[in-house]
């Protein structure tokens, strides 16, 4: 069963108490369970438990199984396989108590005592439900991010989960690809940033901070470019394309400290990923210095058979190991369990086994699970129930929505002159839908869009629901988001229709909560067209032909082609998670302003696809925007767009210097001024083209800050530009390199941005640089 879930990044807890290890690392032998706080003794420690190893005990080690049943009953399989040591990791547990009684047979059955490691897709959130990554991707504030991830991480160490199957960073460039939900979008600098801030978040500054978990980034690598954006698909990216783009979140990633990467289902360039070992030996490890663990994603060491590249789970252990996988994720199917037998046959060696063995058990050691095996069932609760989660949950969706239209200022609706409300759509009143995939359990305490309405408008203020219209199930089924087994009743469609177009027409204004279901978006959930699903358009339409006011409320986690239906309003919400209901209502009546900004182009439509702003001029640039005979080629929306509730204008930027040498840095500042009357929040954008030496992009952001100014207020923005990025992957040269050039570059609030100076990059210093007019 496939469930391609992320790969595990570990770099999380270290033991804290304890005596100085420097003579303790001088003892002739390490019991297994001291305490231990030095890289020394943390060896010293491993190495003793593995000279005590079996093959087959060694083997369970890099082995994570499925354990779905909740206490008291134990899966036979799993119980009777940690017993015996030949399983040493365990996903899909959330339950303290069921993670304790799981911890209990390692512990009490087990030869030589090893606790097991959990893990579990902590996506965005656990218990607290926070926007979906994307969303979290269109907030432009990766501090905030940053602080997402390490509530969530609280909850998860908090019950008994050491290990997080996120972030996904994988740079997603056609929506039709499900898994688009779960990374940053298509920019592989705004993707860097946000993978170095998930990681940050998760496992905290350094291995060993408290209540953190570590952080598991998927899937490696390129997994995004699917064929026809269909999951699990092959992917054919050139050399060029997969170092610029693909390549670069991963990296930023292991730089900002992840312990774990996950290998990808698919072939890459015809080698299937999770047995490609230049991606996992001679990139991830050669090149990039990687220290942590491999784990495959779940099932992907047993399909190599189904590639056929392997001719059986014994050849497919072998090839995996031999690539550089550590640990095989796999739903109580375990291929490497055929380990011992491969290296009784001189298929693997002693030093492969061994050294795959000890990157496992280092982790647990500084983990501190020999200290501190089982969950605080009391403090897990507590934990759960503080109230600065769900404050963050609010914030987090307030801050990631993206106000795409408010003509004629319909937004924020006047508080004062309102008095009838009708909010229609099938996704307003779905708390399921609002939290979005990658949640396996609902929360009784999430808001919905309508319950956030009702809170803040209270009983003044007439609200009418109607849902309109049904929405269709899919196809195919799917582990991972399964349709409720209780199914309401169809809706009438046509009816439906009638009923809000008259609730539309006694309102003062209509709030229409439309896009896809949860079970939509997300694994195995690929959709071949951006419409919106059902009948939703006609729902759509129908109301905006009222004449009335309309709000559309999008919860989606891709671009949907909204065809010629022109509501006043648009805000995209994406999945905003627990506190989604509360942190809408408050955009939308005005409490809070939005500053979100879109983390891709937005397609007018699927023919489209793929649509990247970062493309190479070609032939005849001018005519871009003219390449289709039927319609234009621009987006509806370009990457980076986002609106207020106020206005900013940006002067001329000034670079600092006219040139630079090789190497040198450059600053370039720009001022932006608030000229409306409401405070806001801009994402200042910065952008560059290289005018030669090579086809470079048009345009490239490297970099942008997330600024908040008063009506009236004035601010300069600053950012230096040097090799980092003003470099890039060269298939001529087969390296980094850095060019001799000029350089546009561009300042402003989106992709499009006009205000332009220049500068070079020469060889060598020249005249020392006065600032370059625009």
């Amino acid at each position: 069963m496939k469930v391609g879930f992320v790969a595990a990044a570990l770099a999380c807890g270290l033991a804290s108490a304890g005596p100085s290890l420097a003579s303790e690392a001088s003892k002739p032998s390490v019991t297994p369970h001291q305490t231990v706080v030095s890289d020394k003794a943390i060896k010293a420690r491993v190495e003793a438990l593995l000279v005590q190893m079996t093959p087959e005990e060694k083997a369970g080690q890099l082995f994570i199984a499925f354990h779905l049943s909740p206490p008291p009953k134990l899966e036979p399989f799993v119980e009777k396989g940690i017993a015996e040591g030949r399983i040493g990791n365990v996903l899909f547990v959330s339950d303290p108590a069921h993670a304790n009684a799981l911890q209990r047979v390692a512990l009490e059955q087990s030869r030589l005592k090893i606790p097991l490691m959990f893990g579990f897709d902590v996506i965005h959130g656990l218990r607290t439900i926070f926007p979906v990554p994307i969303g979290l991707a269109a907030s432009w504030d990766p501090k905030m991010v940053e602080d997402v991830q390490a509530s969530a991480a609280g909850e998860a160490r908090a019950v008994g989960i050491q290990w997080s199957f996120a972030p996904n960073v994988d740079i997603a460039r056609d929506p039709r690809w499900g898994r688009m939900v779960e990374g940053a979008g298509e920019d592989p600098y705004l993707g860097s940033v946000m993978a170095a801030a998930q990681v940050r978040g998760f496992q905290g500054p350094a291995m060993g901070t408290p209540n953190r978990i570590i952080a598991g980034v998927k899937h490696f690598a390129a997994y995004g470019a699917a064929l026809g954006g269909r999951d699990y698909d092959e992917v054919n990216v050139s050399d060029s394309e997969l170092w610029n783009v693909y390549l670069p979140p991963f990296k930023a990633a292991i730089d900002a400290g992840a312990y774990n990467v996950m290998s990808a289902y698919m072939p890459l360039n015809g080698v299937p990923a999770t047995a490609n070992s230049w991606l996992l030996t001679d990139v991830l490890r050669d090149t990039w210095r990687f220290k942590g663990f491999v784990v495959s994603d779940a099932g992907a060491v047993g399909n190599l058979v189904t590639h056929g590249l392997a001719t059986d789970r014994a050849d497919a252990a072998v090839k995996a190991l031999n690539a550089g996988v550590t640990m095989e994720m796999d739903n109580n199917i375990n291929v490497f369990s055929e380990l011992p037998k491969a290296l009784a046959q001189g298929a693997i060696s002693q030093v492969q086994l061994d050294d795959a063995v000890r990157k496992v058990l280092e982790t647990k050691v500084r983990l501190g699970l020999f200290e501190n095996p089982y969950a605080d069932v009391r403090k897990a609760a507590e934990a759960i129930a503080d109230p600065e989660r769900r404050r963050l949950a609010r914030v987090a969706a307030e801050r990631s929505a993206v106000l795409l239209r408010n003509e004629g200022a319909v937004l924020p609706l006047d508080r004062k002159t309102l008095r009838s409300v009708a909010v229609i759509g099938p996704l307003a009143d779905s708390a399921r839908d609002t939290e979005g995939p990658w949640v396996f359990k609902p929360q009784a305490d999430g808001v919905t869009i309508l319950a956030g309405l009702r809170e803040k408008l209270g009983p003044t203020v007439r609200i009418d629901h109607v849902v309109g219209v049904g929405m269709p199930r899919r196809l195919n089924g799917s582990f991972i988001d399964p349709e409720p087994k209780a199914v309401t009743p169809p809706i009438d469609d046509t009816a439906g229709i009638a009923q809000a177009v008259a609730a539309a027409r006694n309102a003062d204004v209509a709030i229409l909560v439309l896009g896809e279901k949860r079970e939509m978006i997300g694994e195995n959930a690929s959709r071949a067209s951006l419409d919106l699903p059902g009948k939703q358009q006609d729902l759509l339409e129908a109301v905006v032909a009222t004449g009335k006011p309309v709000v559309l409320v999008l919860m989606s986690g891709r671009p949907l082609d909204l065809k010629s239906a022109n509501p006043a309003a648009i805000l995209e919400a994406w999945y905003p998670g627990s506190e989604g209901g509360r942190a809408v209502a408050n955009l939308l009546m005005g409490d809070t302003v939005p500053g979100g900004k879109l983390p891709f182009s937005w397609p007018r439509n699927v023919g489209q696809v793929p649509l990247v702003y970062s493309r190479l001029s070609s032939h005849a640039p001018y005519q871009a925007s003219l390449r289709y005979w039927d319609q234009r080629g621009a987006p509806v929306w370009p990457f980076g767009f986002g609106l207020s509730y106020t206005r900013f204008d940006y002067e001329a930027p000034s670079v600092e210097r006219t040139t630079i040498a090789k190497g040198e840095r450059v600053g370039v500042s720009v001022t932006v001024r608030n000229v409306g009357t409401r405070v806001g929040d801009e994402t200042v954008q910065l952008y560059v083209h290289q005018r030669s030496g090579a086809a470079r992009p048009v345009r490239e952001l490297k970099g942008f800050r997330r600024v908040t100014l008063q009506p009236g207020e004035t601010k300069v923005v600053r950012f230096e530009l040097g090799p980092d990025e003003l470099s890039y992957w060269s298939s001529e040269a087969r390296a980094f390199v850095q060019d001799a050039s000029a350089f546009d570059v561009w300042l402003g609030g989106d992709s499009t941005a006009s205000a332009r100076s220049r500068f070079a990059v020469v060889d060598a210093a020249q005249d020392g640089g006065k600032p370059v007019a625009p």
